[in-house]
């Protein structure tokens, strides 16, 4: 066995954990935009924004995660590293890519609904929990690419 595998799974675990977590810069970011122009006019609003900018980091954290619970699985935190064939180095990789990319993607657009939601919290503050809803039915496919992330790095064998 070649170092080819155990380095192809780390290139899986630094795909989940790179791309989710550019996503989550991008998407805080948008928020962040929208939300600076609103409290420069009314500061009373600061903490109904910072929740609708808060959502999308959350994409980075489950980016992490995948890249945490991956590079423990294959021995590189917490053990000695796992001697991984190329095929198995593969299958990591290919178990870091649904969180990195739907992490990238849906990350962005939470940002842009949120941004969204900051605008009802400009005009109607007292309807804020209908743009984080609108913000956090975009939550939903990065959960569930986590949780197919998961599955995958649990499922192979070592």
């Amino acid at each position: 066995m070649s170092n080819l595998g155990l380095a192809l799974a780390i290139f899986g675990a630094a795909i989940a954990a790179l791309f989710s977590g550019v996503g989550s810069a991008k998407g805080v970011g948008i928020v962040g935009q929208a939300a600076a122009g609103v409290v420069s006019v009314d500061p009373s609003k600061f903490s109904k924004v910072l929740i609708l900018q808060l959502l999308p980091g959350t994409q980075g954290l489950y980016g992490l995660l995948t890249a945490v619970l991956l590079l423990n699985r294959v021995g590189v935190i917490g053990g000695t590293p796992a001697g991984l064939t190329v095929s198995q180095g593969l299958m990591f990789l290919a178990a870091g890519l649904p969180m990195g990319i739907v992490g990238l993607f849906s990350a962005i657009a939470q940002g842009k609904a949120a941004a969204a939601g900051v605008g009802i919290v400009a005009k109607k503050p007292e309807q804020s929990g209908k743009g984080i809803i609108m913000a956090a039915m975009v939550e939903t496919y990065a959960i569930l690419a986590l949780l197919i992330s998961i599955l995958i790095i649990y499922n192979i064998a070592v």
